[in-house]
């Protein structure tokens, strides 16, 4: 089967109801990131460059939790940075990186600016192009990281995905699809994953590039623009990963994270949760020294004093030591006055972080950390060589799903519109018109 003739004629109804439940998973877990990232300071600044460099033209769409319209370029930077600046969306192993935090808010902005033009768009079409969206920009993750020497930004290949969901949504025909494919690849911003590890800033993981990139290559082939072809889909290196194409799910491997925060961090704060239910009394005060041992990339996230949110959310020793101090890590303890907080920052202090070479041994295949806590009385704690709540052998439930999304959408909504919002995308499938269901997620956040 061909990419264009998968995209055109793909039915959610053929794929297996498991994958599909993880799809809809995917999906609530982006939004309700959204919705509690649209105060912070990222989405807050690209709001305001939307609205200064890209105002209305022919495709306009509404600002996630805001409701002002915008250029649909605009809009795209912003959606994709707003979802990438608070880091607990979900994410994918093979790839070694995300497409849901650029397909998302890319296709809701083009849904949205086709349903300003006049076009009708079911909840069920919209779900059919973000399933589309995800599988084809998950597959350009794998084809790029499996065929390049460089770990690139997950913005590096989701606008793959954005262009395939986004033709589907606009009907393209083959040869227009094919340019756009062109276009997004050649256009994307391969950039170095390791060095915003390194470094973190605002950049995060390339979200808002994958989201301009993707929805730039459809108005430009629209207009004729011609592109190249994109290697990473049609390339005889990247046939391996393309060839199983509706027959094998890549969505089967996405990862959900509990806590907003770098997902290499993730297993230490599995570990040192269950170390917590098991030991009641480690905490802030009792604790004389915690040791992490880990695999080298997640050694190199420290992060024992951040200067700011961004370097919060990519470091290991600050959310764990949030967790000991405050009981969990929601967006209040990795943005704002918490940066600084003082009870965090002793916890911090007393942490060490160190490379286990049995553990780096076993990445990337397996995602792992061991946790040893002493305490002032001379105890000692050790868990297992621990992997991540949330990986797809150890899954977060729906349950645990619906719990996230409240935590992180109250900080900017009421319960009231938390519960609208989480109805809206539930029942996206049945919604006759998918803009009009999802008009709760469009209206502004009580900042």
């Amino acid at each position: 089967m061909s990419l264009y003739a998968f995209c055109r004629d793909f039915s959610f109804a053929h794929v297996p109801v498991p994958t599909q439940a993880i799809l809809k998973k995917s999906v609530l877990d982006i939004v309700g990131v959204m919705a509690g990232a649209v105060s912070n300071q990222t989405s807050q600044a690209l709001y305001r460059y939307a609205r200064l460099h890209y105002p209305s033209g022919q495709f306009t769409s509404r600002l996630p939790f805001d409701g002002e319209r915008v250029g649909l370029l605009g809009a795209g930077w912003a959606g994709g940075f707003t979802a990438d600046s608070l880091d607990a969306h979900e994410g994918h192993f093979t790839s070694k990186g995300h497409a849901g935090a650029t397909v998302v808010p890319a296709l809701l902005a083009l849904a949205d600016a086709l349903h300003q033009q006049g076009q009708r768009i079911t909840g069920l079409q919209l779900l059919e192009a973000l399933c589309v969206g995800y599988e084809t920009g998950l597959r350009a993750g794998v084809s790029l990281i499996s065929t390049s020497p460089t770990y690139h930004a997950s913005g590096g290949f989701s606008a793959i995905g954005v262009v395939c969901g986004g033709a589907r949504l606009m009907g393209l025909d083959e040869a227009t699809f094919n340019h756009a494919l062109g276009i997004a690849e050649y256009f994307s911003a391969r950039c170095p994953m390791m060095r915003l590890i390194q470094h973190p800033t605002m950049l995060r993981d390339a979200h808002g590039s994958g989201a301009y990139v993707g929805l730039n290559a459809l108005l430009m082939a629209r207009e004729g623009i011609t592109g190249a072809p994109a290697e990473t889909v049609t390339g005889d290196v990247a046939q391996p990963y393309w060839r199983d194409l509706g027959e094998r799910w890549e969505i089967d491997a996405q990862y959900f994270k509990p806590w907003p925060v770098c997902r290499w961090a993730q297993p230490a704060l599995t570990a040192m949760t269950a170390l917590l239910a098991e030991h009641p009394g480690i905490s802030a005060e009792t604790v004389e020294a915690i040791r992490v041992e880990t695999f080298w990339e997640s050694m190199c996230l420290q992060g024992h004093r951040p200067a700011d949110a961004d370097q919060a959310q990519y470091a290991l020793a600050f959310p764990l030591a949030a967790l000991i101090a405050r009981g969990q890590v929601g967006p209040a303890e990795v943005t704002g006055e918490s940066i600084h907080a003082p009870d965090i920052l002793a916890v911090s202090g007393r942490i060490e972080i160190v490379e286990a070479v049995d553990i780096s041994a076993r990445f990337p295949e397996e995602i792992l950390s061991r946790v040893i806590v002493t305490l002032k009385n001379g105890e000692r704690f050790v868990s297992p060589i621990t992997a991540a709540l949330g990986d797809p052998e150890r899954p977060m439930t729906p349950e645990d799903i619906d719990a996230k999304f409240d935590l992180f959408a109250s900080v900017n909504l009421s319960p009231a519109a938390c519960a609208q919002v989480k109805q809206a995308v539930k029942s996206l499938e049945t919604a006759p018109s998918a803009i009009d269901a999802l008009a709760p997620l469009f209206n502004a956040a009580a900042q």
